[in-house]
């Protein structure tokens, strides 16, 4: 009985998995087809993998990754770090490149082509997986993320193990949120000022962890999402496996 449990769930699972890929899509689709544009101004994208298939929606092929930077530059906007949109706040036609989970096809296809193309970019890194923890063998190691800070990648948090905040307790999330921040310090040397909520959604962070984000010495902390984001968080625009030149 337990077994059929277990597996009614886990199809559940998969079953509301693909139908909320199935609504992304159409949702995409829809915004393309009719024509339904907001004025140009600053931007923040969320983007997680480069050609790591097994992230789905959230896998950009390499090639695709370029195309939006070039299409970006040849409508006139210009690339600066995600920090001055957020200090700043909207202006005109300006966007920055962030990642979030830290992985290393990030490393390998979309650091070359960002360097190629003079973009300053960050990537928000979970803590234990780059320790190796949670067998996540997509994950870059400290050793890469060191590599790429060092190529100018500004390195932020992404918590330590990925959890969704708002099933959590108010101190597991202080150490996710703490630990985080000292753990990057003492692997690279860096300590990020900036956070990016896992999932990204409003419903995936509280007031408690907003809080202990700020006593943690985090000066911004992005969410995924613009009209759904979490109060007193700087949306980002997140971009999917299904924006092509025209979605994007």
């Amino acid at each position: 009985m337990r077994n059929v449990i277990h597996q009614t769930r886990e199809l559940a699972g998969i079953t509301r998995q693909r139908l909320a890929t199935a609504r992304l899509c159409c949702e995409r689709h829809i915004i393309a087809r009719t024509g339904f544009r907001k004025p140009p101004r600053s931007r923040i994208l969320c983007y997680h993998a480069v050609g790591t298939g097994a992230w789905s929606v959230n896998d950009i092929d390499p090639a695709r990754f370029r195309r939006q930077l070039e299409l970006a530059l040849e409508r006139g906007y210009r690339f600066v770090p995600a920090d001055l949109i957020a200090e700043d706040g909207d202006g005109d036609k300006r966007l920055a490149i962030t990642f979030d989970d830290g992985l290393t096809s990030v490393a390998r296809n979309a650091a070359p082509i960002l360097a190629e193309l003079g973009i300053p970019w960050t990537v928000f890194v979970v803590s234990d997986w780059a320790d190796g923890r949670w067998g996540q063998p997509h994950a870059m190691d400290w050793g890469e993320i060191d590599r790429v800070a060092s190529q100018g990648a500004a390195i932020g948090s992404h918590s330590k193990s990925h959890p969704n905040f708002a099933r959590i307790s108010a101190a597991q999330a202080e150490e996710e949120i703490f630990r985080s921040r000292e753990i990057i310090a003492a692997r690279i040397g860096i300590t990020p000022t900036a956070f990016a909520i896992p999932f990204g959604r409003s419903k995936g962070w509280t007031p408690e962890a907003h809080d202990a984000a700020r006593r943690a010495g985090y000066r911004h902390v992005y969410a995924q999402a613009e009209e759904t984001r979490p109060p007193g968080t700087i949306p980002r625009t997140f971009i999917t496996r299904f924006d092509n030149d025209g979605i994007f």
